[in-house]
């Protein structure tokens, strides 16, 4: 007889078949940090939330976003824009705008909390909206920006956050099974240090400078009267709006970082490939999105994807034909039990009555079964051309 098993467990290896992702990663999370308070380090500030923007343009919802800004650039009575942050000095995005989410604010932007966050050791009373709720198929983007030194980041210049206390807050992540892949980026002076400590695996990490080497900004806004970005976020942000135009998109980690210019930058930006599963060759090849936006389930662009579901649809019918010949052969020996039944001496009306109850019972089935196997690949072959006609 046809089980239900028989033909869910062939279309979940032709899902995966199709789309491999999906085994790999389920969710997208970021968490975007500020550290410095005060108005000269609007520049601070901007740099996150040009970031916000970018992750939420490519499909990351507000709800996994964590967005940690220890001032309020917008309503400080020094900016002459009130209400208002901008990145570049011709002021033609607000940043801040309608539709933000800040998750910590002022004071409650603290090393402690940053450390609890990302551990989720945190009480039961803590709103959802402030934690981390990530398991061990979630992707992390963890961007920090602001002031620092040599393995260290300052926070709202009264704490420190250093090397060694990030890398015991990402190992205890790994043993707690609250990350499949982190992708860490910092923009600060002598970045690349904050990652040195790192010993967790499955981290790949980027920083704006050596040690020793200052993290410059880009330009400065006369009316704003401060620098509004730093140079690294700057060329970062400029590949992904420029390049990374839509959810689809296929370029790499890789072409990102091919990307940065130590003339440009006026600093070597750093990247460490070891923690990374495959190494160099398996970080540079992964995709942009798979950090930076929201995970797609199914992705089919071009005639490459559209013979791929063709076959998947051959594949299918198959095993429909096959659910087919098991039940002819059933439906066989099912005969051959009715034929031995009519040779014993019974009335004839018996006989009749057992013969079309057999006869009505075996069409019965036999319609349903069609009818399962008609639904199942009008299911499939909507999906498949949705998806298609959706590129």
């Amino acid at each position: 007889m046809l089980s239900i098993r028989s033909l869910i467990l062939p279309l979940l290896q032709i899902t995966l078949l199709v789309h491999p992702t999906l085994a790999e990663h389920t969710s997208n999370w970021a968490v975007l940090v500020s550290t410095s308070r005060f108005w000269f380090n609007y520049r601070h500030l901007a740099n996150v939330l040009s970031l916000y923007r970018t992750v939420k343009r490519l499909g990351i919802p507000d709800s996994q976003i964590i967005l940690m800004l220890p001032d309020d650039m917008a309503c400080n009575p020094r900016n002459v824009f009130p209400g208002t942050v901008y990145n570049n000095a011709d002021r033609a995005l607000d940043l801040y705008g309608d539709n933000i989410e800040v998750d910590y604010r002022g004071y409650e932007v603290t090393v402690e909390n940053f450390i609890r966050l990302m551990t989720d050791r945190v009480g039961e009373d803590m709103p959802r909206s402030k934690r981390l709720l990530t398991d061990d198929r979630s992707n992390i983007l963890v961007y920090m920006t602001g002031h620092g030194g040599d393995e260290f980041l300052k926070f709202q210049d009264a704490e420190e956050i250093s090397a060694f206390d990030l890398a015991d807050a990402f190992e205890q992540m790994y043993e707690k099974k609250r990350y499949h892949e982190i992708l860490f980026m910092i923009d600060t002076c002598q970045a690349n240090t904050m990652y040195s400590k790192f010993y967790s695996p499955n981290i790949l990490a980027t920083g704006s400078s050596e040690i020793d080497q200052s993290s410059y900004s880009h330009h400065a806004d006369n009316d704003v009267g401060v620098a509004v970005i730093d140079r690294y976020t700057y060329y970062n942000l400029e590949f992904l709006e420029t390049k990374v135009q839509e959810p689809s998109s296929k370029l790499t980690m890789g072409e990102l970082f091919d990307s940065y210019d130590p003339g440009k930058i006026h600093s070597d930006p750093g990247i460490r490939y070891d923690l990374f599963p495959g190494g160099e060759s398996a970080a540079r090849s992964r995709l942009i999105m798979d950090f930076f936006g929201n995970v797609q389930n199914v992705e089919m662009e071009g005639r490459g994807n559209e013979t791929a579901w063709r076959e998947d649809m051959a594949a299918i019918e198959r095993m429909v034909q096959q659910a087919q010949k098991r039940h002819n052969t059933s439906d066989g020996l099912s005969v051959e039990e009715g034929v031995s039944k009519e040779r014993v001496p019974v009335a004839k009306s018996e006989s009749k009555r057992r013969q079309s109850a057999i006869r009505i019972s075996d069409e019965n089935g036999w319609t349903k079964k069609l009818v399962g196997a008609a639904t199942l690949l009008g299911c499939v072959g909507a999906w498949a051309a949705g998806s298609w006609l959706q590129k």
